[in-house]
């Protein structure tokens, strides 16, 4: 999630659980916490030219439920032994205000679709339960609102309430995001078998800033197919629209470390396009058809095969006050029921993508 959702989580934690004479101590403690995990983007961006590596690394050992325990009892005992003694004070209540400052930090990055390795050293695919958007004022609001509160309100009974409310509403959105994921996936799964796609690998993920217009995406054997749900306006079986991707050249690519790791790192949900002479590979999950967030040119062509490059970063641009536009039109109206399926011509001797409605 975005730096000042983890600010303020972090801060309504501490702040709730330290006693309320700490409480304004607990705010701007959490709030340090919170964000701490984060930190990891400025090594990597010191040490390191390879996007892929600080794509990748980013979400890993800083957000381990491994490392994250031991570096919060590693905080407590200093600041226990040589703090200005609020912790020694009241040890078990910032024992865990410190610990659950620094933990709910990857188990709400978790809630994103970006992938955080939170089994680190452990190698499995990153979590992506990607029920809610990596910006989503909803949940930001109220936690806001409560740290805001506090701060005024001090040592005041009420200050504990309104922290409590906050930290309540916040987690009832995310309950919410996850009971509409479940819903999206559920009408995603129909369409999909109807295409005879019912075992496609898929993921569905919410628009920007909101959690009533919904995404999907499934991988078909030439490409993949798009597709989006509005749990406000649509009342009929979800149409998707069919886009190529050059799995050959994808397949010729496999064994170069940077199309492997991006291949684990994103669950197999990338694009793959040939442009000015070199392979790109394109991050499905964050964007839509075709604007995606993350583009990297990896590879060239070396005889019949490819060839490892450095990996770039490629931006081409992209209106993105259109597509917020649309997206709101989308979220309260049906397209018409005429709508043509897209089907796009496949390159470099791949055939097109699957492309059907329901």
């Amino acid at each position: 999630m975005d730096s000042l959702t983890q600010i303020v989580l972090g801060g309504a934690l501490a702040a709730a659980i330290a006693p309320a004479r700490h409480r304004r101590a607990a705010l701007l403690a959490g709030a340090a916490l919170g964000t701490l995990p984060d930190l990891d983007a400025l090594p990597l961006m010191l040490l390191s030219d390879d996007p892929i590596v600080n794509m990748t690394v980013h979400r890993s050992f800083s957000h381990s439920l491994f490392v994250l325990p031991l570096l919060g009892i590693a905080i407590w005992w200093l600041f226990k032994r040589f703090g200005n003694g609020r912790v020694a004070e009241a040890p078990t209540r910032w024992c865990w205000a410190i610990q659950l400052a620094l933990v709910t930090h990857p188990l709400l990055d978790a809630f994103t679709v970006y992938g955080t390795q939170l089994w680190w050293p452990l190698m499995p695919p990153p979590t992506m339960w990607s029920s809610v958007f990596i910006i989503d004022p909803l949940y930001t609001l109220w936690l806001l609102l409560a740290c805001v509160a506090a701060f005024f309100l001090r040592e005041r009974a009420s200050a504990q309430r309104v922290l409590a409310a906050g930290l309540v509403l916040s987690t009832a959105y995310l309950g919410w995001s996850l009971l509409a994921k479940s819903m999206v996936d559920r009408e995603a799964d129909r369409a999909l078998a109807a295409m005879g796609l019912g075992d496609a690998p898929r993921f569905s993920v919410p628009m920007p800033f909101n959690t009533l217009l919904w995404r999907v995406v499934a991988m078909t054997p030439s490409g993949f197919v798009e597709g989006e749900l509005s749990l406000v306006a649509d009342d009929r079986p979800m149409q998707f629209r069919g886009y190529p991707s050059n799995v050959q050249a994808l397949r010729q690519a496999a064994s170069i470390p940077a199309v492997q790791r991006l291949t684990w790192f994103n669950h197999g949900f990338m694009k793959a396009q040939v442009r000015d002479g070199q392979l790109v590979l394109s991050d499905l999950r964050m964007g839509a058809e075709p604007d995606y967030t993350f583009n990297f040119a990896v590879a060239e062509p070396d005889g019949n095969g490819w060839r490892a490059i450095p990996p770039q970063q490629l931006r081409w641009p992209w209106q993105a006050r259109r597509r917020l536009g649309e997206m709101w039109t989308r979220i309260w109206n049906m397209p018409a029921p005429d709508r043509p399926s897209t089907q796009a011509a496949a390159s470099s001797g791949d055939t097109p993508a699957t492309s059907a409605s329901k």
